[in-house]
């Protein structure tokens, strides 16, 4: 069993891809770690802003995450409606695409793929912030945590979405048991004491006040608080992931995500200003986060707040899940659009789209490297990506209903229509509304970054479907067959000495044409006299006399004076040569190569042969055809053809 399998797991069959589906019970986990893990640095960044209010940015903290629950609603009630109407993949992306147009779509995209790398970013830091919290000791080894999570989180996604749903599944359902009973416990003693409960273990102190309350300070505090909101698309672009019936799995997991993602953020906005519990500076050897602050308050540091805490650790860490999820199936809709490279759209070992989730894993591990795996310094760049695909998705879904309503006759179905166009309306008016916000507020944080980065990133897709374009119109070829003037190539054979490769070669080149030359490049590694006499005897006794017995044309040998140890040159001249010289016939170079199977063999060759191939390729134009002649130490046996079932 090689590495591969062992950390992967066997390689599956394409018959198996609907077994690897998922329903509502591992899609919250794999689809809703963003969402749920938002709760504990969406809150955070909104007290983050409010820091310079001191004690009364606790009252201020309701006055932000008040409009954002109701966003958050108007959200879900957009995205069922999207997933009902694009079961297969209702993200942006498609809907952008149908209803608004292709430079409408590859902004969605590139805002998704911007925003799906920041999210791993955030997660895994926010994660990593809490594990501080609990341990202020590994403050110093952030960075290589969070780099280790990244690594964990991807090994886990290449192995397929259903095991990492499964597996996910345990931290995830209990994150929300225990922080269910400490906003349940938390709610209860407020209660009992008329809203100001004593903590069991007081939070820092408050700073003192050194700015009044402003709108502007508001609305930035609200554009921070609505990193809250970055999953909530997840669902609909990951729709593929789900079995059938698609649409009622898509509709429980978005259910499930919403709800209980506004009972923890309702319930954490409470209690944060029940118990007076502020942001603090997460830069700090002394730092705590939010949560980690209301379980001590709540629940003391007993077994609950450590369990609690742990399983923050791992949904915060984890919520890059989610991404890991739906960025490769995005890169796989935008490559078979041709705006990406090919290889995006091709699924790997596990049924997985693995290039995709490489590419994330290393432009994620970039960007914690870049920002020393801090959440406050990657925060300003977040959320833009997603209120600005929230808005392309509900703006396309209103096009698509007023489509709708245009064609439909039927009265009844004309008001469900309806209902449905005003439902959306609302929601591209309010998340514009608050992208605007967002943007404003965040611009100089750093969310010009975004703003620059999402337009080079369209170049970028466009760059690639001209490439695309430009490769189609060169190989279209709309006539038949030619077959006039077709003659055998001329075949040149490299040859470094008399031996079983070079047996195979000629004796190959032999059956394609009569006109063969054996090529060898002299003083590759200095001069050499002797060695090129005793070639050409043997070549007499070898080659020639065995060919004109067996009835072919003698080959002819070519010694190439390679001065410069240039290993291409001296064959482009003679290539050049003889199509000057045969202006109707083709060159065919036929490189023989010693098949390397093991890893310390490969350090043992020069390599001539695969960097004679490469040079010839690039430089060689489409005249001259290069055939590659392998000799394998060790017999190899094709692998057996294991029957299909059935």
């Amino acid at each position: 069993m090689g590495l591969r399998a062992i950390f992967l797991g066997r390689r599956l069959a394409n018959r198996e891809a609907e077994e690897r589906k998922i329903g509502a019970f591992e899609a919250i986990p794999a689809m809703g770690l963003d969402g749920l893990g938002s709760s504990a640095y969406g809150p955070e960044a909104a007290l983050t802003v409010l820091m310079v209010l001191g004690a009364a940015s606790l009252s201020a903290l309701s006055w932000v995450m008040v409009p954002i629950l109701l966003l958050l609603a108007i959200l879900f009630a957009s995205y069922w409606q999207t997933i009902r109407a694009y079961p297969t993949n209702g993200g942006a992306y498609t809907v952008a695409k149908e209803n608004l147009g292709t430079n409408a779509s590859l902004l969605a995209a590139a805002a998704l793929m911007i925003d799906y790398v920041l999210n791993v970013a955030v997660g895994i830091s926010a994660g990593v912030g809490a594990l501080v919290s609990a341990a202020p000791g590994l403050h110093p080894y952030i960075l290589p945590l969070c780099l280790a999570i990244l690594g964990f989180v991807t090994l886990m996604n290449l192995r397929g979405t259903l095991d990492a749903g499964r597996l996910f599944a345990i931290p995830t359902y209990l994150f929300v048991a225990c922080f269910g009973i400490i906003i349940v416990l938390g709610l209860y003693r407020a209660a009992v004491a008329g809203g100001h409960p004593a903590p069991v273990v007081p939070p820092p102190a408050l700073p003192s006040a050194v700015e009044p309350v402003g709108l502007w300070l508001l609305l930035r505090a609200f554009a921070s608080g609505c990193t809250a909101m970055t999953g909530v698309e997840a669902v609909s672009n990951g729709m593929s992931a789900f079995r059938e019936p698609r649409v009622r799995h898509g509709h429980r997991t978005l259910t499930g995500i919403v709800v209980i993602l506004g009972l923890l953020l309702a319930g954490i906005t409470y209690l944060a200003h029940a118990y007076g519990i502020g942001a603090m500076d997460q830069t700090q050897a002394s730092y705590r986060s939010v949560l980690s602050q209301l379980a001590s308050a709540v629940a003391g540091n007993g077994l609950l707040y450590y369990v609690a805490i742990g399983s923050l650790l791992c949904v915060l860490a984890l919520s890059a899940n989610t991404s890991f999820v739906d960025f490769p199936r995005l890169c796989r809709m935008v490559a078979g659009d041709g705006f990406l490279p090919k290889p995006f759209a091709i699924a790997g070992h596990r049924l997985v789209f693995s290039i995709g989730i490489l590419y994330l894993a290393l432009a994620a591990g970039l960007l914690l490297t870049l920002f020393g795996g801090i959440t406050e310094h990657l925060i300003p760049l977040f959320a833009v990506g997603a209120f600005l695909t929230f808005t392309l998705s509900q703006s396309g879904m209103v096009l698509h209903w007023r489509r709708l309503l245009a064609e439909e006759a039927d009265p009844g179905k004309r008001r469900k229509i309806r209902t449905h166009l005003w439902t959306n309306a609302v929601g591209a008016a309010t998340t514009g509304i608050a992208l605007v916000v967002i943007v404003l507020a965040k611009f100089t944080q750093g969310a010009w970054i975004t703003v620059l980065v999402v337009p080079a990133a369209i170049l970028l897709l466009k760059s690639i479907r001209n490439y695309y374009d430009r490769v189609e119109d060169r190989l279209w070829d709309p006539t038949p067959l030619n077959l006039a003037g077709v003659s055998s190539p001329i075949v040149l054979v490299a040859i470094d000495e008399w031996n079983h490769l070079a047996d195979r070669a000629i004796s190959l080149a032999l059956s394609l044409s009569p006109h063969v030359i054996g090529v060898h490049l002299a003083q590759l590694a200095g001069p050499d006299e002797d060695y090129n006499r005793t070639l050409r005897e043997g070549w007499e006794r070898n080659v020639v006399v065995p060919a004109r017995k067996a009835g072919f044309a003698a080959p002819e040998l070519a010694i190439l004076q390679a001065q410069y140890r240039a290993i291409h040159e001296p064959v482009l001249k003679l290539a050049r040569e003889l199509e000057l010289k045969y202006p109707d016939r083709s060159v065919a170079v036929l490189i023989p190569e010693l098949v390397k199977q093991r890893w310390y063999q490969r350090l043992l060759h020069t390599h001539r042969a695969r960097r004679l191939r490469r040079k010839l390729l690039k430089h060689g134009g489409s005249r001259l055809t290069i055939i590659n002649v392998p000799w394998h130490l060790e017999e190899v046996r094709l692998p057996e053809i294991v029957p299909e079932a059935g």
